[in-house]
């Protein structure tokens, strides 16, 4: 049966304070729920049988928001789009092939249909929502109606143990979950059943086969009480649906027009003037006259904004949707028309395009189909223009810009992580018409091959830093035929937008081909791209490929090109690049500081109430003038524990795992991440940033102490994940001993946590302490970051400790410069940070690297 110890501190605070709420939710208006249900069915039973079984095997799963936009679409192709998109948003691993949840739920469907004949028996139900349990028993006794106890380690809705009951009544029909308020005698064939149980559980107990098993998890499920109800509403609830705004997104693709909308004239173009490796570009221009469209004045800003909703079809399905939003600044339109440029990549054959453009003044609409027959493009061909003559002048040099051929070099991306030493890196290219093939490093040359294999070795020191690999391929002429780059110990967490066309030093005139590489963040989605020509906004693209065509102002006039990318969660970042600059023109890195602060007084207790002239800062000496200040009560963090689980811990784990858990309940808010690290000769990442407390309580509930200490690999490996992580920052690091295994050295891990940015929190337990040079090493890590570092003997102090570091990172103060360092050195850069007020001590990083 396996573990069954279900009384332990983790499984009280889940079934008495995680899982209370729950039972709340369930409170909520039946009837209304069932009326909804009720309008929901009749519309589904009209469309076709196909949809009609789809909406049958995900009733369990897709949300009443989901099922009502379903219904609302009136197309077949919109709805089986809408069925592929329904099981992307809930793929675990999408950058995989396989989507492993979809194929879970189909192969649990499968078994619930054989097994339990479908999902009105209980069973099949609670298989699909939590899983396989560890264990299951069938019990058949004269004493009961049939009985099945499944024990669980832990399932799909949480992270702990618990047992289940299903029984079926008089022998028959499906099978049902026990519900305690059902009273014990449900569960009885011909036995009477006491008041309080015991003598029909003993009889169980004697009578029947397995019977101590089946005695134990009766009488676990009564001994919880309300709790247990609890329980099962978290067990029978929907899984959470996926983060983001899927559905409204979804909709907002649509290209329906809404039912009377006003129209306006507007030509459509198609051309395909070249083709991108094996496929065929195809470009369709959009020319709306000046006078059908509407003017926006906004104080001396004027602008002419519409949006493009767009599908291709392929075979009567949805090959891509796209979503493009375009301005047009009043001064800077000179011509009749207004041109909206799209670019998509297909295959040679025949498709649909469908078009659907909204002026966003004065919300009337163009709308339009036109039949696609793209060809396959073995040469270049000059590209049909538009029909307006100027429009096909200024687009010929951003559409000869379009590559023509199957020339390609692609960077082999290693893998693992913690790169470092010497490493070797492959490419894969198409074409023969390199001759040359350059390797460069952070923008260093590296390595010139002249022939292939075009592979490179190169030395990534000592350290898991992030490093820029780039390969450029130029022909006989010296013209760069292709590049590619990939980013060597890059993080999950990484967002990042890179501007490959166009490139410094080229020159362009009437236009160019602007093309955008975007990495999103592990979790994060991509919500849009906006690609600006100086301070104008020119274009938003919602989907990949990020390229757009941009016309220059006449003369070869120095300008600047900016993507700006943007997540669904409001993060953002951008990359620029100057056109036509002068090789003389020098662009300055300017250094943004952000120093999270904590003050503390005599006492060691946070000082708060201070203001921007309490402080004063300097970067090597030279003062700088604070640009942003606040006090940061509630602002979001990011916290990561790691936890020493080697053999020495055994005595302490209970009560380490237990302060643990009260950080995570008490501190880790909804707008907060938190993660958990555990360690003993290796790290291991338990549970990823997560601001869900069940998430952290389920990894908690099952570590074990065993092996030895690697402390500072271990360190190294935690502070490596925050790669990428903005804002406030910090690592509780608990450990009861030295290092003992690690590759990397006390100096390297001090080298990396400088460079990280995060603050340390470092906790002695025991001997950690009382050694002094250990004790040394760990306050070391926390004064160089901005932390503090606590040594104690009794594990139970562990609590006032995490209440400590908490009220600490709810009572900082941001205090930001921008340095006037300006001379490319990338060399460490102390700073010093001041407050004008006797007696405090001043907690913060103690530099940066630029």
């Amino acid at each position: 049966m396996g573990d069954t110890d279900l009384g332990n501190t983790v499984q009280k605070y889940h079934l008495s304070s995680i899982l209370i709420p729950a039972l709340l939710l369930s409170l909520c208006s039946v009837s209304a729920q069932a009326d909804l249900k009720k309008k929901q069915r009749k519309a589904v039973s009209a469309m076709a049988p196909a949809y009609q079984v789809w909406i049958s095997e995900v009733e369990l799963l897709i949300t009443s928001e989901e099922v009502d936009a379903f219904i609302a679409l009136e197309k077949d192709y919109q709805r089986d789009a809408f069925i592929k998109r329904f099981w992307q948003v809930r793929d675990p691993y999408p950058q995989t092939a396989r989507n492993e949840f979809k194929d879970r739920w189909h192969e649990s469907l499968a078994y619930a249909q054989g097994e339990f004949g479908g999902l009105k028996d209980d069973r099949g139900r609670f298989l699909m929502r939590n899983g396989p349990p560890t264990s299951r028993l069938e019990v058949r006794c004269s004493l009961l109606f049939p009985l099945e106890v499944w024990y669980y380690k832990g399932s799909l809705q949480v992270g702990f143990q618990f047992y289940l009951v299903f029984y079926q009544p008089s022998s028959v029909g499906p099978f049902r979950i026990f519900h305690p308020e059902d009273g014990l005698g449900s569960l009885f064939n011909t036995f009477s059943v006491a008041s309080d149980g015991s003598t029909s559980l003993a009889e169980v107990d004697r009578q029947c086969r397995d019977g101590d098993l089946v005695r134990s998890a009766i009488s676990w499920v009564l001994g919880q009480g309300n709790g247990y109800i609890s329980l099962l509403s978290r067990l029978d609830s929907p899984p959470e649906p996926p983060e983001g705004e899927w559905v409204a997104t979804f909709a907002a693709y649509s290209t329906d027009l809404p039912e009377g909308a006003p129209t306006f004239e507007a030509s459509l173009d198609v051309a395909y003037p070249g083709r991108k490796q094996n496929r065929t570009v195809m470009q369709a221009v959009i020319g709306v006259a000046v006078d059908q469209a509407t003017q926006v004045d906004l104080g001396d800003y004027g602008a002419y904004n519409f949006l493009l909703n767009g599908e291709v079809l392929k075979d009567g399905e949805l090959f891509e949707s796209f979503r493009y939003k375009f301005d047009f600044p009043t001064a800077e339109t000179s011509g009749p028309t207004l041109p909206m440029i799209i670019q998509r990549t297909l295959r040679s054959g025949e498709y649909k395009l469908v078009v659907k453009l909204e002026d966003l003044n004065s919300h009337r609409f163009f709308r339009a189909e036109r039949i696609l027959e793209v060809p396959k493009l073995e040469i270049d061909l000059p590209p049909p223009g538009p029909e307006d003559p100027e429009t096909a002048r200024l687009l010929a040099e951003a559409n000869a810009a379009i590559t023509s051929g199957e020339t390609t070099i692609q960077l082999v991306e290693p893998s693992g992580q913690l790169l470092t030493g010497m490493l070797r890196l492959e490419t894969l290219t198409t074409g023969d018409d390199f001759h040359r093939v350059t390797f460069s490093l952070d923008g260093k040359p590296v390595l010139t091959k002249r022939r292939p294999p075009y592979s490179v070795e190169v030395d990534l020191g000592s350290l898991p830093r992030t490093r820029t690999l780039k390969v450029a391929g130029y022909d006989s002429e010296g013209k760069e035929l292709a590049t590619d780059e990939v980013l060597l110990n890059a993080s999950d967490h990484r967002f990042a937008v890179r501007l490959i066309e166009p490139r410094k030093g080229k020159t362009y005139h009437n236009s160019l081909q602007a093309q955008v590489e975007v990495s999103a963040p592990e979790g994060g989605t991509v919500e849009r791209l906006e690609i600006y020509l100086n301070e104008d906004l020119l274009a938003t693209l919602y989907q990949p490929p990020y390229t757009q065509p941009i016309l220059l102002p006449g003369g070869n006039e120095i300008a600047y090109v900016r993507a700006v990318a943007y997540l669904t969660d409001g993060g953002s970042t951008e990359d620029l690049v100057f056109v036509n600059a002068p090789d003389n023109l020098d662009e300055v890195d300017v250094q943004f500081v952000e120093l999270y602060t904590t003050v503390l007084d005599r006492q060691s207790r946070p000082v708060k109430g201070l203001t921007r002239e309490d402080f004063s800062v300097a970067e090597d000496g030279a003062a700088q003038t604070i640009t942003r200040f606040e006090q940061v009560r509630d602002l979001p963090f990011h916290a990561g524990v790691l936890l020493d689980v080697s053999a020495s811990m055994d005595e302490s784990l209970d009560t380490v795992r237990d302060a643990a858990l009260k950080f995570f309940e008490e501190a880790i808010s909804p707008k907060d991440r938190a993660a958990l690290v555990t360690f003993n000769d290796r790290p291991h990442l338990a549970v990823k940033f997560t601001s869900k407390a069940e998430a952290l309580a389920g990894a908690l509930a099952g570590l074990k102490a065993e092996r030895g200490t690697s402390l500072y690999d271990s360190l190294i490996f935690g502070l490596y994940y925050f790669n990428g992580i903005r804002g406030q920052k910090a690592i509780l690091l608990l450990s009861d001993g030295k290092d003992e295994s690690s590759r990397f050295s006390f100096e390297d891990t001090l080298e990396y946590a400088r460079r990280a940015g995060v603050t340390i929190y470092a906790i002695g337990l025991k001997e950690a302490g009382k050694d002094g040079a250990n004790r040394r090493k760990l306050s070391r890590l926390s004064e160089i970051t901005g932390g503090r570092s606590f040594f104690i003997d009794d594990p139970a102090e562990l609590a006032g400790i995490y209440q400590t570091i908490q009220e600490e990172l709810r009572s900082q103060y941001l205090v930001a410069y921008q340095s006037t360092n300006t001379s490319g050195d990338a060399g460490f850069r102390e700073v010093q940070l001041r407050v004008a007020k006797p007696g405090t001590e001043v907690k913060t990083l103690s530099g940066y690297y630029p």
